[in-house]
């Protein structure tokens, strides 16, 4: 499984600065502010996202896309738990993979295969499944607020 350690922290700083969000780096040995599921998992509090070097990326995505998809009002008072519906969390999970294909070592094949390791589940069983054969609400969700342009590249921005 791809870890924060695994790639150059310049990029995932590059990446989240596309959406005016910030990343902090704990010490690998210090617990991770904002996790809802514990360490290594990463952790959401306002714009800032929380990893350590054995944070999986999977992990440091799906919590970038919690922020990225939620209101401005939720964002606002964000520690820890992004909240949100089913429409939501499926297309947190769809952006997740888009934005893999923005990290050179990744890509949205790794990180379905690590989203499938981790225990994401899906109706259709895998994660490129669901991706490729049961996810247009979400798709549809992401396009509604203007979070991906219609060639399914994120726009990046903010859902307002």
């Amino acid at each position: 499984m791809l870890t924060v350690g695994n790639l150059a922290t310049g990029e995932i700083v590059g990446l989240l600065r596309r959406f005016d969000l910030r990343l902090v780096i704990v010490d690998d040995d210090s617990p991770i502010r904002g996790s809802y599921w514990g360490d290594p998992e990463a952790g959401i509090i306002g714009d800032t996202i929380y990893a350590r070097g054995d944070t999986p990326i999977h992990s440091l995505l799906h919590e970038t896309c919690h922020v990225i998809c939620m209101t401005e009002t939720r964002r606002d008072k964000l520690c820890r738990d992004a909240g949100g519906d089913y429409l939501e969390e499926s297309a947190v999970c769809y952006l997740q993979v888009l934005l893999a294909g923005c990290l050179r070592r990744v890509g949205r094949e790794r990180l379905m295969r690590d989203m499938d390791a981790w225990g994401y589940s899906f109706r259709l069983g895998s994660t490129r499944q669901w991706f490729e054969q049961d996810a247009e609400d979400a798709r549809q969700f992401l396009l509604k607020h203007r979070l991906i342009l219609e060639s399914d590249t994120p726009a990046f921005g903010l859902r307002s």
